[in-house]
């Protein structure tokens, strides 16, 4: 029983990430791009607080009922639910370490004067979270189709 709940937590929480992701990926991100520096910064902020804390919390939740399931699974989903982890916390790290310090940096800026432009590399960081995130995505599902 606990298998199977912690199998669709994974493979829920997985493609919710991945989903929030590629809608951010496809609409919001291009549409922020689309806006003059001052309403970009406010857009930020505001959307900053729907994102966080939750997000971190979903993905260190379902990373954490992927390695559970390396010990309640049979293989091949006994080794695809860690690797599902794991591919999670390369997301994690992608976020912490290219993400978060330009989101962070967001704050101090004024709404006119010289700057560089965040979102380009925002934006490069973000494809590859979210393709790690698709990654995990995939192998969750192929996990749960295998598991016994």
């Amino acid at each position: 029983m606990l298998e199977e709940v912690l199998s669709g937590v994974v493979l829920a929480g997985t493609g919710t990430v991945t989903g929030v992701f590629v809608a951010v990926a496809v609409s919001v991100g291009p549409a922020m791009s689309a806006m003059g520096r001052a309403e970009y910064l406010r857009a930020h902020a505001l959307l900053g607080k729907g994102y966080h804390p939750l997000m971190p919390i979903l993905v260190n939740v379902v990373t954490l009922g992927g390695f559970a399931l390396a010990f309640l699974a049979e293989p091949p989903a006994s080794w695809l639910f860690p690797l599902v982890s794991v591919l999670l916390v390369g997301v994690q790290a992608v976020s912490h370490l290219g993400n978060v310090p330009i989101n962070r940096s967001l704050s101090s800026l004024a709404a006119d004067g010289p700057w560089v432009d965040p979102r380009p590399l925002w934006r490069a960081w973000h494809r590859l979270r979210t393709g790690l995130a698709a990654l995990a995505l995939a192998a969750g599902t192929v996990a749960v189709l295998t598991a016994r």
